[in-house]
Order: C-alpha cells, then structure tokens, then sequence
C-alpha cells in the first residue's frame, strides 16, 4: 500500500468533500439479486449533480491547492466526467478552470462542460494530443494540473464511495469496480481493505480496453475500439494506480459490448436508473461471471449516468432484439402482385406487430423477377416469434434472421 495513498487520506478526503457533494444511497436490489444468484447493492454515483463519481476526487484535488494555486487556476485533459466535475466545483469555488478537449469531442461534451463553469480549448485529434497541450499550458500560464485518476489526491476522493458503501452495508462482502486509469478502484480498495481486511476486490474493464488487466498480468492486448464504455477507455493506465491495485486487487474480468448494452438496459428496466457503458460494467460483470459471485453480499458502483439519449435508445432496442422481441426477417419472394398481402396474412395469424418493411430489387444475386424484403417486427417474446418463422418455412418462404453480436 502506497503511503501516498491510506484510509486516513480517504478519511480527510471526506470530511472535506462530505458537505458539497451527494451522499449517494446503495440500496439493495431484489430483482438483480434473484437473476444474478448474489445479494446485489447498487451505489447510485449516477445521481451526483454531474451525474458521475469524477467530482469527488476533482474536488478534493482542488480544495488541497494554495491560494496561489487558486488565484491561477485549475488545467485537465478529459473529455469526459472529469471535466464536469472539476468545472463544477472549481467555478462554485471561484477557480478558473480550463479543460483541453480533442476537436472530434462531441458538441454535447462541450456544452455540459461548458455549462458548469468550465473554459474548454479544443486541439489536437486524440486524447493525447489534447493532454500534451494541456501540460503545455500549464507550464505557460502557471496553472495547476488536475489528473483525472493518476493522483494520490484524486484518487483518495474517489476513495470515499468506498467509506460510504461499507457504513451503509457493513456486510458487504466484495465489491465491483470499473477500471479505466485505475484512480476509482485504487481509492476504494485502499479504504476497503484497511476497514475489511477479507472484503473482496473486482476490477472490470471492457473487453476492447484491456489495459491493466494486461499490465497486472504481463500481457501485450490490443486497446482499440468503439466501446459503449468509454469512460473507461483508457490505454495506458496510470503509474501510481496500478501499483496500488496491484496489491489489491483480487481479480479483474472483462466483459464483452454485449454484455455492457444488456447492463445498462436491465438498469434502466428494473432500477429505473439511466447509466452509461462504464457505469454498467460492475452489473455487466456480476452477470458474465456468477460463479465468482455466487452467495456473497456484492457492491456495485454506478459510477456515471452521462449517456447519449440516442444512443441509449439504440441499446435498448438492440437488447429487444437479443431477447426476441425485436428481430428483423430476411424473406425471398416473386415481384408480382399480391406477393407481400400473402406474406402479411401469416404475421396477422401469428398476432406479430410489422414495424418497417424495405423491398430490395436492384442489388440482389436474384432473379429478375425475384426480391428481398427485410420486415422488422415486434413480438411478444422469443417464442411467439419462432412461431412466425416456423409458420412462414412451412408456407414454403426462405426466411433468414438478421442477427446481432451476442
């Protein structure tokens, strides 16, 4: 355990931070708990004002600073919650607050930031081109760099999700914790295991962002990808987290974008609780590997809520569609009249709902005088669906299913 880094920090850490951030309730889920075989307790992060965990180790950073420090203001490189949160909390305190984006951030990521206070400068085409800039400004204008998660002081704000986890549920008996660079699970573990020396530690990360799976395990793994989970993106993680969680740590999995999309949706479904990819990936993990959890009395973070709204309905129709509610059915008909009303009379006995119909003639290795129709349509359940395409192979149509990843 690092000195940099102990309950005491965690503990001070929280008695500064305690009275401007939301004591987030971790309440039990009967629902998950039965699907999943584990006592689930969910900690709601997502219901912070910036709807994410990051403003508990911004704000412990910023409150360390001297008043020279304050007068100058705050830099950081984060496209992300980080920057939401340390521009909240900088801006209420009245410390200038500037945040290096890449120029590809979308338009939303800079409005909210901008939002709470914070001066966003955008350069550069990846994250690290953005984080050079930003230590290059802060040697040009004096100002003080906030790490998003490689810092004992963030790190140990972080830290008290844990304190306040364990004094709601004493019992637990592990918890569950997204990793990108390391500073949530190095601040949560550091106060857990010095409160629960036999508490069990889980670190997860998205299968297409391996990275401290692979540093911990002495692995070359590929980091790419567009995950859902991009608040844990991270392909290098940090120095003084990883050595942190390298004592720490029990085990960590990885979870596939499956298994992410069908977390956030069981949320959002069952808690009635919107979470982003990262925010998901302890329900996501739990469910990917029952056998470690099996029995035990789990802790799940939710760390963050900040999801596109378009893209959160694309996740929830793509896991209608992996249940079987939702499925879109290939057919091969003859162009002529009356082809499609026959095909539309055995969705009307199989009681299916037809949702969009497109007709392909042109760029087909059909005949002529042959189709391609893709019906999207809504059923019941999976089994009604089966129905439908047992029916429609014995009226004698060629039926595929448009599958998605599973």
């Amino acid at each position: 355990m690092s000195d940099q880094l102990t309950l005491e920090h965690v503990r001070a850490a929280h008695a500064r931070i305690r009275d401007s951030i939301v004591a987030t309730p971790t309440l039990h889920s009967q629902t998950l708990s039965k699907l999943t075989g584990a006592n689930i307790y969910l900690k709601f992060e997502n219901h912070q004002f910036t709807a994410a965990y990051k403003e508990r180790g911004a704000l412990n950073a910023i409150l360390l600073l001297t008043e020279e420090q304050r007068s100058k203001g705050v830099i950081a490189a984060s496209a992300g919650n980080h920057a939401q949160g340390l521009s909240y909390h900088g801006t209420r305190l009245g410390i200038p607050v500037t945040i290096v984006m890449p120029v590809p951030t979308p338009t939303v990521k800079v409005m909210q930031t901008e939002s709470v206070g914070g001066k966003v400068v955008l350069h550069g085409e990846t994250f690290d081109d953005a984080y050079k800039h930003a230590r290059l400004l802060e040697a040009e204008q004096g100002l003080t760099f906030v790490h998003p998660f490689d810092d004992p002081d963030v790190a140990a704000g972080q830290g008290t999700v844990a304190l306040e986890m364990l004094e709601s549920i004493p019992s637990l008996d592990m918890l569950v914790v997204p990793i990108g660079g390391g500073g949530l699970l190095s601040g949560m573990g550091t106060a857990a295991r010095a409160l629960k020396p036999d508490i069990g530690l889980i670190g997860v990360q998205a299968e297409l962002y391996p990275s401290m799976y692979a540093l911990l395990n002495n692995m070359q793994m590929p980091c790419e990808g567009d995950t859902l989970a991009e608040g844990i993106a991270v392909k290098i993680p940090g120095s003084f987290t990883s050595e942190v969680i390298r004592g720490l740590v029990d085990e960590i999995v990885l979870v596939s974008e499956a298994q992410l999309e069908t977390a956030v949706s069981l949320l959002l479904q069952i808690e009635k609780t919107v979470v982003e990819g990262a925010g998901a990936a302890g329900l996501a993990a739990v469910m990917a590997h029952p056998e470690i959890f099996k029995g035990k009395n789990v802790g799940i973070v939710l760390c963050g809520g900040n999801i596109d709204t378009r893209l959160l309905a694309n996740v929830l129709l793509r896991d209608l569609a992996r249940s079987g509610r939702l499925a879109r059915l290939r057919l091969t008909l003859q162009d002529r009249p009356g082809a499609l009303f026959k095909v539309m009379r055995l969705f009307n006995e199989h009681n299916v709902n037809i949702i969009e119909i497109y007709h392909q003639r042109i760029f087909t290795t059909l005949p002529a005088k042959g189709l391609i129709t893709d019906i999207e349509c809504e059923a019941r359940d999976a089994e009604q669906l089966q129905g439908l395409v047992d029916g429609l192979d014995a009226a004698g149509y060629k039926v595929e299913r448009v599958e998605l990843n599973k």
